[in-house]
């Protein structure tokens, strides 16, 4: 992603311990669980955007409240964490958006990750505009028409051209393959991170300005600032596999969780549980908007989710 599922957000999250660059503080750190066989530490990579955090934060406290475990957070960028979780430098990864090359090397060549399942959610990144102005220039919505509202969507950062907003540089991102290979008259601009792209959104919104911007589902900004999705060229498989030549829409991915293999063999009832943790994205948009919006903390958040729906993650424990 981002990816993607921040300060306002990031701000609201506790990790312990927290990289401001991720990969190369990681591979100074060791799993308290790898480090100290038998004791009951798990040790969980937290991304970025809020959706993430979400799981991490439901994960931690069952973890923690029913079945008695230490757990810690780390927050990493999406690729350095395939590095950790291989390694053992962390136990769990919770929502990956789809990396097949770490995937190929990881889990088929070396066999030190194993999938740890469906989290339950679909994942799908895309290019949207405010519905407010889709409802007043319905062929927005079409990229051949992008061109024509170039103009509109310019801003100082993106000079003489129309603006595309993306979020962090480290999430997935084909934007500007797109719009090269497109033959669009935009250019990529990053907000730097989820929590920056969102505040630049809602101020948008708020002036009621146009706007073009790369985003996700699942996220909860959609309930606060409505946003139409604009139609790019049809995913085929396949189509990305050059990311110089991505001409194509971005797919739809089941988001999946992966697990250390040692730890998935030895892990016992942790391990157990996070295989069975699956969601729904309405449950995960539940938990991000407490964080998000409403600033509770992540262990708040999960806590009173928890309390409203004891017969989803009873099932998730290990008997």
């Amino acid at each position: 992603m981002r990816k993607r599922i921040t300060a306002p957000l990031v701000a609201a999250v506790t990790l312990l311990p927290l990289t401001a660059c991720g990969a190369a503080d990681m591979t100074k750190q060791a799993s308290p669980y790898a480090a100290a066989q038998g004791t009951k530490t798990v040790t969980l990579s937290v991304q970025s955007w809020v959706g993430a955090q979400a799981n991490v934060a439901v994960a931690k406290y069952l973890l923690e409240h029913e079945l008695g475990y230490r757990v810690d957070t780390v927050q990493i960028d999406e690729v350095p964490a395939w590095d950790a979780l291989s390694q053992g430098r962390v136990d769990a990864l919770l929502e990956d958006w789809g990396h097949p090359e770490q995937e190929q090397r990881y889990v088929n060549d070396k066999k030190t990750i194993t999938p740890g399942g469906d989290l339950g959610v679909t994942g799908h990144i895309g290019w949207f505009v405010p519905t407010y102005f889709a409802d007043a220039h319905p062929d927005v919505t079409d990229w051949k028409n992008l061109n024509k509202y170039a103009d509109q969507l310019r801003t100082a950062e993106s000079g003489g051209k129309g603006q595309l907003l993306d979020g962090s540089p480290s999430y997935v991102t084909n934007d500007k393959a797109l719009v090269k290979n497109l033959g669009l008259d935009y250019k990529v601009v990053f907000a730097g991170s989820e929590a920056a792209q969102i505040t630049q959104i809602k101020q948008f919104a708020k002036e009621k300005k146009p706007f073009l911007t790369y985003w996700y589902k699942p996220q909860w900004l959609f309930e606060k600032v409505p946003m139409t999705e604009v139609k790019l060229p049809a995913y085929k498989e396949g189509c990305d596999a050059d990311p110089e030549k991505v001409a194509c829409a971005y797919p739809h991915t089941p988001l999946q969780k992966f697990l250390n293999a040692d730890f998935a063999k030895k892990g016992g009832k942790a391990a157990a549980f996070l295989k069975n943790f699956r969601w729904t994205t309405e449950a995960q948009n539940d938990v991000a908007l407490m964080i998000a919006e409403q600033k509770l903390s992540p262990e708040a958040a999960a806590e009173k989710w928890v309390k409203q729906n004891e017969p989803t993650w009873r099932a998730w424990l290990p008997s």
